[in-house]
């Protein structure tokens, strides 16, 4: 079978090389075989192959980290999931293979009248913001959400699903045009531009300020965002795309009495050394079936804006690094057999 295969770590395309491997011979009792027909790119997938990301792999390894294919066969404790269903998956390492085996915690079942281009957007992007926004700064009806980033695939997310709740306004912070548009149309009350952030929140909010901000960007954004955030507000960090990790000025959480939450979606997806992904596997599981369900029936509108071809990685990569792409980019990596 084909995959893209890692020799070492570094620039993608100096270690990145598309060849054949041997296919899977057997799986555990608790794995899922899976033919991967799509898998994302995101930045994790970058600082991944440069080995900068919070888990190293053995040399070599096959980037990826979530697809979507069909089942192929599935061990003997697997039972959410059967031979010939569509699934969507999120795996450590992996998804940039014709086929891989993926514990059945992170396999997701997609209904037949789910386009799988739109299921592959959701579990990372969409299951980050959702537990973000809920389980970790439990967001409230009434809210103001200032989202950070919100061209990213991430962060529109986050605006969709914080437009589902009642009575909140949603700001949107995005670096262009095209991606200010976008979050409008995904539901954003309001879009504003980095430059500037303090005083446009402040008037969108009567001086008031943000109750909530969600900040997938970090750097001086965030920094600017601290001064935005209305007292006793929130700010809950969950990455640092602009690839600078802020230092947070005490006085300012103290004077507002702010609190500032860290969330780490891999601690329930399995990308901690814990491995916790079988503790939080009912809760996952239950919350891709939530989200499923809302982009069944239009709530969501998950979306895959690019896809490459499975030898164009590196191309993909500098799209994204681009920053010109709204939404979620991915690899096509085996058609779908009829």
């Amino acid at each position: 079978m084909k995959a893209l295969v890692c020799r070492e770590f570094g620039q993608p395309e100096d270690v990145i090389a598309l060849q054949e491997v041997a296919p899977v011979a057997q799986i555990d009792i608790d794995e899922v075989l899976v033919e991967v027909h799509h898998a994302t790119v995101s930045h994790a997938t970058g600082l991944l192959i440069e080995g900068r990301y919070q888990k190293t792999p053995p040399l070599p390894f096959v980037p990826g980290t979530e697809g979507v294919g069909r089942v192929l066969a599935c061990g003997s404790r697997v039972d959410h999931v059967k031979v010939g269903d569509a699934v969507a998956f999120i795996c450590d390492w992996g998804a940039y293979a014709e086929q891989l085996t993926v514990h059945g915690a992170t396999v997701y079942p997609i209904a037949d009248d789910l386009d799988p281009l739109q299921a592959l957007a959701v579990p990372i992007s969409y299951g980050t913001a959702y537990a973000a926004l809920h389980w970790r700064a439990r967001l409230q009806e009434g809210n103001t959400v200032l989202v950070l980033g919100a061209g990213s695939g991430v962060g529109a997310a986050a605006v969709e699903l914080a437009r589902l709740v009642p009575g909140v306004t949603v700001i949107a912070c995005a670096s262009s045009p095209q991606k200010r548009q976008a979050a409008l149309q995904g539901g954003a009350h309001h879009a504003v531009e980095p430059d500037g952030l303090i005083g446009q929140v402040k008037q969108l909010t009567q001086g008031r300020g943000a109750d909530l901000v969600f900040d997938p960007v970090g750097g001086d954004l965030l920094l600017q965002a601290l001064r935005c955030t209305a007292q006793n507000g929130k700010i809950v960090s969950i990455g640092f795309a602009s690839g600078t990790i802020p230092q947070i000025p005490m006085n300012i959480l103290l004077v507002k009495n702010l609190t500032v939450f860290g969330f780490f979606y891999g601690q329930y997806i399995g990308w901690t050394p814990a491995n916790e992904r079988v503790q939080h596997a009912m809760q996952v599981q239950a919350m891709m079936a939530e989200l499923f369900a809302l982009a069944r029936r239009g709530a969501i509108h998950p979306a895959v804006t690019q896809v490459f071809p499975m030898g164009q990685l590196c191309q993909a990569l500098h799209a994204l690094h681009g920053r010109d792409v709204v939404g979620k980019i991915a690899l096509a990596i085996k058609t779908p057999s009829p």
